[in-house]
C-alpha cells in the first residue's frame, strides 16, 4: 500500500497559496466529493486503486507545521505502507520537481514535523518547485503564504501534470 500525503494549510484563505502545492495537486487526482474526513486523524482521507496498487491519499487538517500529527495517525494504521509526500519547495524554480527519498527536511516545516512524529526521514518526497527564477527578495513566510500570479499558474498547471505522472511512476 502508498500513502500520499500532500502538505498545505486547511481553509479558505490559503487554498491558492504556494505553500498548498500538495492539496493543490491531490486535487486533481481525487475528485472533492472522494474526500473523507477523520477528525481523530485530523485529516482529509480518499482511497483509490492505481496500476493495481491501493492508494491512500491524505490532506492533513492542521497547519503545515503540525502535518506529522496526521502522517503518524495514517501510519500506525498501515506500517507497511510506503509513505510519498507531496510537498512545495522555495529552493526550486517553479516548475521543476525534484523525487528524493531519505533526505533532511531541508528547512520545510512541514516535512519537519513528519520526520519528528515518524522517527525517520525514510520516506519519498516529490518537491515541486515554487521559487522565481531570479532570487526571492521578499520574506520567505509572506511569499509561500502569497497566491500564484497570473503567469505563475500557467506554469503551475503545467508542472502538476507532470507531478502527477512522477506519483503515478511511484506507484
Amino acid at each position: 500500500m502508498k500513502i500520499i500525503i500532500g502538505l498545505g494549510n486547511p481553509g479558505k484563505k490559503y487554498e491558492k497559496t504556494r505553500h498548498n502545492v500538495g492539496f493543490i495537486i491531490l486535487d486533481k487526482i481525487i475528485d472533492k466529493n472522494e474526500w473523507r474526513e477523520s477528525t481523530a486523524g485530523q485529516l482529509f482521507y480518499a482511497k483509490k486503486e492505481i496500476n493495481g496498487q491501493e492508494v491512500e491519499f491524505i490532506k492533513p487538517t492542521t497547519f503545515m507545521n503540525n502535518s506529522g500529527v496526521a502522517t503518524a495517525y495514517v501510519y500506525k494504521k498501515h506500517p507497511q505502507a510506503e509513505i510519498i509526500v507531496v510537498h512545495d519547495d522555495k529552493d526550486i524554480v517553479l516548475g521543476e520537481i525534484k523525487v528524493q527519498k531519505n533526505r533532511s527536511a531541508a528547512g520545510h516545516n512541514g516535512v519537519k514535523s513528519i520526520i519528528e512524529h515518524l522517527g525517520t526521514q525514510d520516506f519519498t518526497r516529490v518537491r515541486v518547485g515554487i521559487a522565481p527564477k531570479e532570487k526571492l527578495t521578499e520574506d520567505t513566510a509572506d511569499f509561500v503564504l502569497d497566491k500564484f500570479t497570473k503567469d505563475e499558474k500557467i506554469i503551475l498547471d503545467e508542472t502538476i501534470q507532470k507531478v502527477i505522472e512522477e506519483i503515478y511512476k511511484i506507484i
